[in-house]
């Protein structure tokens, strides 16, 4: 995946930062405690959870830096398998506070209409508070707009996001989102819709519901995987999810405990697109394991399959790829992809 440069993620934490003057930390820690269980799909709701201001504010600075990191992720994978491609415009949907038009900015530059779309009003005022100081100026000129996500008609977007909201929803407002975010993006031939979830089995769970719903109606995954097919993650026993790292501010620190400068935010996601997708050789599915002379890949494979490549040290510039590999990324990296098929792309375990 996208390694990410360290600038939006400081303008970002400033601007969230500046909204806890005033509010004691004592209160902002209790209001996240109490909030995590519902906000985060353990607790599916028919009303706003995010109540107030207060609410809002420290619920934003302890999640929407991970959101962001997990949206930036997942968009940045979008566009390397759709190179040269820029959204014209973006809506994402069930958005509150717009980590996910932030993590937009930070991946295709520019200006385009960007629309916001949740039924908590004080998230909304919030995140438009937030986006006024934002790098971009789609980011700056977004829309906020209240309404009942997954009910009746939304602005067109050849982007739409659905960032950690299904597991809010009841199943059948799930499909109704799925669906408005299929709407929404009209009949243009490029667009894209991308759905992110905790790194959770049952936000891995609503992932794969709503994959399943992008290709009945006519769509191609571009990332994660790379086919259209069956996960071959077998249910119950193991599931897909990536991770992103995230700086831990002092927000984190209290109601987590703990003394890290950072913590990894565990995603799940599906991004398809109308548009044929360049996909990835296969992509790593858990951390690269080290060991002296090799490193051992689990890969997920175009034929639908999963398999377990050790790249030894022998193996020369592929192995070195190896070592700097990241969990989540493409295998082999262009650069290493002729070497790799001269070399069997290692060995099976």
């Amino acid at each position: 995946m996208t390694h990410p440069h360290h600038a939006p993620s400081e303008v970002l934490r400033a601007a969230l930062a500046s909204l806890l003057d005033g509010l004691p930390a004592r209160a902002a820690a209790q209001s996240v405690d109490r909030l995590i269980g519902h906000y985060r799909g353990r607790t599916p709701t028919g009303a706003p959870v995010l109540r107030d201001r207060s609410d809002v504010a420290a619920y934003a600075a302890y999640r929407m830096p991970a959101t962001f990191e997990a949206m930036r992720a997942a968009l940045g994978a979008l566009a390397a398998a759709r190179p040269g491609w820029t959204p014209a415009g973006h809506l994402d949907i069930g958005g509150g506070t717009g980590a996910a038009v932030w993590a937009a900015g930070a991946t295709w530059d520019g200006e385009r209409p960007v629309t916001v779309v949740d039924w908590a009003r004080p998230a909304l005022d919030l995140g438009a508070e937030l986006a006024a100081a934002a790098p971009w100026p789609a980011v700056r000129g977004a829309r906020w707009t209240q309404g009942r996500i997954g009910t009746g008609t939304a602005p067109t977007a050849p982007l739409v996001t659905v960032s950690y909201v299904l597991g809010e929803l009841t199943e059948a407002d799930r499909a109704a989102v799925v669906d408005t975010a299929l709407a929404a993006t009209g009949d243009d031939p490029g667009a894209a819709i991308v759905v992110t979830e905790p790194g959770t089995p049952e936000g891995y769970a609503r992932v794969l519901a709503a994959r399943d719903r992008l290709l009945a109606a006519g769509l191609h995954v571009a990332a994660p995987c790379p086919h259209d097919g069956r996960c071959p993650i077998e249910p119950g026993r193991d599931w897909c999810h990536f991770s992103a790292r995230v700086a831990r501010s002092s927000l984190h620190r209290q109601v987590k405990g703990g003394s890290l400068p950072y913590e990894d935010e565990k995603f799940a996601y599906v991004a398809a697109t109308r548009a044929a997708p360049e996909r990835v050789p296969t992509r790593i599915l858990r951390r690269p394991q080290i060991r002296k002379g090799q490193v051992l890949l689990d890969l997920c494979e175009p034929d639908e399959t999963l398999r377990r490549a050790t790249v030894t040290k022998r193996q020369g510039s592929l192995y070195r790829a190896a070592r700097d590999i990241d969990w989540g990324d493409a295998w082999p990296p262009p650069e290493e992809a002729e070497e790799a098929e001269e070399a069997g792309g290692g060995t099976e375990d």
